[in-house]
């Protein structure tokens, strides 16, 4: 119960960072600038873990590995933010951030050498067909917004990838830790192409952004160090219904039934996933950190 509580509080805690990031973006800040913000008050968040850790943390024999996880997780955070600014509904943002698993499950088969079975290889199948649902390619336009996220949700299937074989030797505060380090200064020289100084009042909201994006990444955590992934997991799919609450009060955003469908489609597809790695190796799937990139 402990472990769902955090998920349910972390889904709630992404939505109202992702709220916030679309409404600076409508006062005209650039999603690069918002990102290079989250990432330095998240830096700030995470001082008591530099003053009780000191630089035990930044042991590591993969410091290469970090370095390209860092660069491929700063393209990823830019797409996001960027895409969630062009002023697309957060509850379709939510619906395409789930197909994040689905990009790492196959990539761990392409790169890692890791098997997939019949039964996981169906369940990718309906988690890819219920983005076409959302998308239907053909029969309406496609939000260049929507666009942005899918292929943020690519890059952070590779960031996760690469994270399997990290945490095989280096801990979850050490991957946390070189990901805000790096992420921080590649996000900055971003938004040095587009910066517009924020006012007094823009600044409280990334600093809240900031804050809660980080906070929420360490419950999401936390909760799968609580409980068995499968257990905790479904809870996850409440964030498609706190951004569409959001998005529905803040903006007049309302999804249509396709969108709902294809959540469930790709969701299910995920979920499958991690189950059947529950069953088969008896032990669940290592998750250290949101499936998203936030």
């Amino acid at each position: 119960m402990a472990g769902a509580a955090l998920v349910v509080l972390s889904t709630m805690g992404f939505s109202v960072m992702h709220a916030m990031i679309q409404y600076l973006g409508k006062q005209g800040l650039h999603g690069f600038e918002i990102a290079f913000f989250r990432n330095l008050f998240g830096i700030v968040a995470l001082t008591p873990i530099f003053i009780r850790y000191g630089l035990e943390p930044f042991r590591t024999t993969k410091i290469k590995l970090h370095f390209a996880r860092g660069a491929v997780n700063a393209v990823a955070m830019l797409l996001f933010f960027y895409g969630i600014t062009t002023g697309i509904a957060l509850g379709l943002v939510q619906s395409l951030s789930f197909t994040a698993p689905l990009f790492t499950s196959l990539l761990a088969v392409l790169f890692l050498g890791e098997k997939m079975r019949a039964h996981r290889w169906t369940a990718l199948a309906i988690g890819f067909l219920g983005t076409l649902v959302i998308l239907r390619p053909g029969m309406s336009a496609i939000e260049p917004g929507a666009v942005y996220i899918l292929l943020a949700a690519m890059m952070w299937g590779v960031a996760m990838t690469i994270i399997k074989r990290l945490t095989d030797t280096d801990s979850a505060i050490t991957v946390s830790l070189y990901m805000v380090l790096m992420l921080t200064p590649i996000s900055g020289i971003a938004a040095a192409f587009v910066w517009t100084w924020p006012t007094a009042e823009q600044f409280i909201w990334l600093a809240a952004i900031g804050v809660i994006g980080t906070f929420s990444q360490m419950a999401f955590a936390q909760a799968f160090r609580l409980a068995d992934a499968t257990a905790v997991l479904p809870f996850d799919f409440s964030k498609l219904f706190w951004s569409a609450l959001l998005g529905w009060f803040f903006f007049a955003q309302v999804l249509d039934l396709w969108v709902w469908i294809g959540s469930v489609m790709i969701f299910a597809g995920g979920f499958y996933i991690a189950y059947r790695e529950r069953k088969i190796t008896g032990k669940s799937p290592p998750v250290r950190e949101p499936a998203r990139p936030v």
